[in-house]
């Protein structure tokens, strides 16, 4: 499949982790960080347009975006909840962009293939959202088309980016892929432990 100009990626980076006691991003796993497996797998899948949503610790942070060459957008409302995130992100994308991936930093283990999968399956005609799915389980990324910045932007629902993708729910599709990777987050010191490569993990 060949790079999808149209398609954009937004890494929503700018959290406390709170529950790890620990900074997700900059956490090692396998060769990489954290973050850099995240923003490997949107190298994999060809999305030229991304941007890392920092926040917390952005001083850590943005060096190693820098010094990777990828865009980074500074959410200084991160303290509110990860719906700012989700809007700097959107507000910072160029115009053209016909969909978006929302992607969280903390979910390493997502493949790049899945994103190709999704981005094939896009379509502007079709469904507002796309959702990537591993045995009948809905996970991250959503793919959600540019036609609903205007409504991220305008308003911040009680229930977040849930509360906005169940309004559109008739407008969306899952797509089947062999990823059990879009339903592991790292929220847990026992998690990142977990999921860690066989190769880094505790001896």
């Amino acid at each position: 499949m060949p790079a999808r100009l149209d398609l954009a990626a937004i890494v929503l980076a700018a959290g406390r982790s709170s529950r790890m006691g620990a900074f997700k991003p900059l956490l090692p796993f396998g060769s990489e960080t954290v973050i850099e497996c995240v923003l490997s797998a949107c190298v994999a899948a060809e999305i030229q347009t991304v941007r890392v949503v920092v926040g917390h610790n952005a001083q850590r942070l943005i060096p190693l975006l820098e010094g990777r060459g990828v865009p980074w957008v500074r959410n200084e409302r991160f303290a509110e909840g990860m719906y700012t995130s989700l809007q700097a992100g959107v507000g910072s994308l160029p115009t053209g962009v016909e969909a978006f991936f929302v992607l969280p930093g903390d979910m390493p283990l997502v493949r790049g293939e899945t994103l190709r999968r999704l981005a094939a399956d896009w379509n502007p005609t079709g469904s507002r959202i796309l959702y990537p799915c591993f045995k009948g389980k809905r996970g991250h990324p959503p793919l959600i088309a540019g036609a609903l910045i205007p409504e991220i932007l305008r308003e911040a629902p009680p229930g977040g980016l849930r509360e906005l993708l169940a309004r559109h729910a008739a407008e969306a599709r899952e797509i089947a892929c062999e990823d059990p990777g879009i339903l592991l987050d790292l929220d847990t010191p026992e998690e990142y432990e977990r999921r860690l490569p066989r190769e880094t993990g505790p001896t």
